[in-house]
């Protein structure tokens, strides 16, 4: 039986969440609605007339599938690698997909993810280069067995 590899079951769920909230975004803009309305309305002005929140979820989905996929010229690079980089966007992503009404589900999915990732980080996972592989093995010589 082979060992979780949790970076890439995070990848999974971020990819789903970053697919919701996305889609979460497109239909905020027909139908704008701030998710704590019903306790205040000074958060209206975010989504209506101006959709900016919808804006920066579409944004911050679109951000997450690219780098989550990844598209080309981020596979492999720094910051495709870097779970610290991950660990420090996605609550940022988490709250913006929160305060729409359409994107609750979507940050509870990043949050998910984010706990995910930060469970692969403290067991010291890497993110290896070519993306959806596995971390090459150290061969018998170099291990010390001959």
């Amino acid at each position: 039986m082979g060992k979780l590899i949790k970076n890439h079951w995070a990848r999974l769920i971020i990819l789903a969440a970053a697919t919701y909230q996305v889609a979460a975004a497109v239909s905020g803009y027909f139908w704008p609605k701030i998710f704590w309305d019903f306790l205040t309305t000074t958060l209206n002005p975010a989504v209506k007339p101006i959709p900016i929140l919808q804006t920066i979820n579409l944004l911050f989905g679109l951000i997450l599938l690219a780098w989550e996929w990844p598209v080309g010229f981020l596979a492999g690079s720094a910051i495709h690698r870097s779970l610290e980089a991950r660990l420090a966007f996605l609550p940022l992503a988490a709250l913006a997909a929160v305060l729409t009404y359409q994107g609750t589900n979507a940050a509870i999915y990043e949050l998910i993810g984010l706990g995910v990732y930060f469970w692969a980080y403290s067991e010291g996972e890497i993110i290896c280069e070519e993306p959806w592989t596995l971390p090459k093995r150290p061969s018998a010589s170099a291990r010390g067995r001959v």
